[in-house]
């Protein structure tokens, strides 16, 4: 199997690659006709055109990565984005954005060792990455424009297990992630509507993600519910308050979870 198409948590394999063309094109199509200063609220602050420049931006930017093959940390982000001055224009900038990645990823063994922030130190990193921050910027486009969202469910057990296994990563970008510890709890996260079964420890040196979690090993609390619906709760786009959740155990520790484990 080649590594890109990696079994999202064991299971059903996901072309990261072709996806992003997939999940940009959705974006795409969502904003084309709408008016680009709407409010995002997932995103606080940004409009639509905030929403697409960011997308097409980090496309670019970690397609920059990828040629350049690097080994060590990026100095600077200065990348020739190519934006063009009228905001009707972002669009069709963002389509050739995904162009640009498609590029990038021609050109590179996804098995390349490279630098990357998360543990997965290889060129494939990149394309699963960028995959899910063109999903979840998606999701936040049809949810500022008023439309119920949907993600293909391989993708949903494929992006929360690539957000868990990245989260001790984070703390870099994301400071509050190195307070997620303590004295031997677990949290599962629990798909409904099929396999997916995600158990993370917290630790008094940190916390990590179980590779293989019996059924049957027992959580301190425990969220139930759809894959999808699970990737936007860890993405912090739901709480785990919402009625399409079922809750088990220690609330406290959720909401201590939840409290410190965005980026």
């Amino acid at each position: 199997m080649n590594s890109l198409d990696r079994p999202a948590n064991g299971h059903v394999p996901v072309d990261h690659r072709a996806a992003i063309a997939v999940e940009t094109a959705r974006l795409v199509a969502a904003v084309k006709d709408a008016d680009l200063m709407t409010a995002v609220p997932s995103c606080p602050g940004w409009t639509l055109a905030d929403l697409v420049r960011h997308t097409g931006s980090v496309q670019r930017w970690f397609s920059s990565l990828l040629h350049a093959r690097i080994q060590e940390p990026p100095r600077k982000r200065e990348v020739d984005l190519r934006l063009p001055e009228r905001q009707e224009e972002y669009p069709d900038w963002l389509t050739h954005s995904a162009t640009v990645a498609a590029e990038a990823f021609a050109a590179t063994d996804p098995d390349l060792p490279m630098w990357a922030w998360g543990g997965d130190q290889h060129a494939r990193f990149w394309a699963r990455r960028m995959l899910f921050e063109t999903l979840l910027h998606r999701v936040d486009a049809e949810l500022a424009l008023g439309r119920r969202p949907t993600v293909d469910r391989p993708l949903a057990v494929d992006g929360v297990d690539e957000f868990l296994d990245n989260l001790p990563f984070a703390t870099s970008f994301a400071p509050h992630v190195a307070k997620l510890r303590g004295p031997d709890k677990a949290i599962r996260f629990h798909a409904t509507d099929g396999e997916g079964n995600w158990l993370v420890r917290l630790r008094s040196d940190g916390f990590g993600l179980d590779a293989n979690p019996g059924a049957a090993e027992t959580a301190d609390a425990t969220v139930h519910g759809s894959a999808a619906d699970l990737l936007l709760l860890v993405y912090g786009r739901l709480h785990h308050d919402a009625a399409v959740f079922a809750c088990d155990g220690d609330d406290d520790l959720l909401i201590y979870w939840f409290a410190n484990s965005a980026f």
